[in-house]
């Protein structure tokens, strides 16, 4: 199985590759437009910018259905990939800043074109502090990529759904990625309700990562997300940092598919139906 990521080293040696596209991810949930400034001072040269909430969501529903970044249109994400220059023969690498947001704006960035059935896409090892670390060149120019077309082939089995993640079976693992406070319910600072899925267990993104950003060595994955063989629905608050949980899952071997899927809408979906189910505390709980 191909890894899913690159080096600082391989993305300055490919730099100049016609088929290579650069996704630079960066953006704080904090601030919005921190990305998008930190694009605008320096990027990898002929980096396109993606923006999570226009970019990499759908548009947020009145009723909460979906959270709070539902999946884009497949067809729409298609379009703009086409519109930036990014076909099916494109060769794409994500990157985002541990530092300065997180990485996981990148690996959501990831999902997002596997979903879309493409599979020349990487994400970049230790992200933008790990390129500067390689010595990599930076530009302040906005590329200038010729429009191409990207045709989808939408993959539905790396996603559950509510009623996936309800009527689960028996042997199936629902994982949490959000930080234990949020998980217990002791804090929520940006849902409308505290605690986690009934039966969940807590496996926060962040296990997933050294401290520079780096993904850990295959063993120390297999042991922080202790899923052994069993299938997996991976979920956080709005279906973006659970993307290294899922992103590690394959690094030790599970292959994003029905073993290893998303629920994109994840918490601040799941809580916009009063009727359905939550726990607190610091263990799973009974399941629903």
């Amino acid at each position: 199985m191909t890894s899913p990521l690159k080096s600082a080293e391989w993305l300055t040696a490919h730099l100049n590759d016609p088929q290579l596209r650069v996704l630079d991810c960066r953006y704080a949930l904090s601030d919005p437009l921190l990305g998008r400034i930190a694009y605008l001072e320096g990027h990898v040269p002929g980096a396109i910018y993606a923006d999570l909430e226009t970019d990499l969501s759908g548009p947020v529903q009145e009723n909460g259905v979906g959270g709070r970044h539902p999946l884009p249109d497949a067809q729409d994400f298609a379009a703009w990939l086409g519109q930036v220059g990014i076909g099916n023969d494109s060769v794409v690498v994500c990157y985002a800043d541990h530092a300065a947001g997180g990485d996981f704006y990148a690996s959501r960035a990831w999902w997002l074109l596997r979903w879309l059935g493409h599979r020349e896409v990487y994400v970049l090892d230790g992200g933008w502090p790990a390129y500067l670390r390689a010595g990599g060149s930076i530009s302040t120019a906005e590329p200038e990529h010729a429009p191409t077309t990207f045709t989808p082939d939408v993959q539905p089995d790396m996603v559950a759904e509510a009623h996936d993640v309800q009527h689960r079976a028996a042997d199936v693992l629902l994982i949490d990625s959000r930080a234990p406070n949020r998980y217990s319910g002791e804090t929520e600072p940006l849902d409308r309700k505290a605690g986690h899925i009934p039966g969940a267990v807590n496996r926060p993104f962040g296990g997933a990562l050294n401290p520079d950003g780096t993904y850990r060595k295959v063993e120390e994955l297999r042991a922080h997300l202790d899923a052994g063989a069993a299938p997996t629905i991976a979920y956080c608050g709005s279906g973006v940092s659970a993307t290294p949980n899922l992103l590690a899952r394959e690094l030790a071997g599970v292959p994003l598919g029905p073993h290893n899927r998303l629920y994109p809408g994840s918490w601040s979906d799941w809580i916009s139906d009063d009727s359905r189910g939550l726990a607190m505390g610091d263990q799973p709980s009974l399941r629903l």
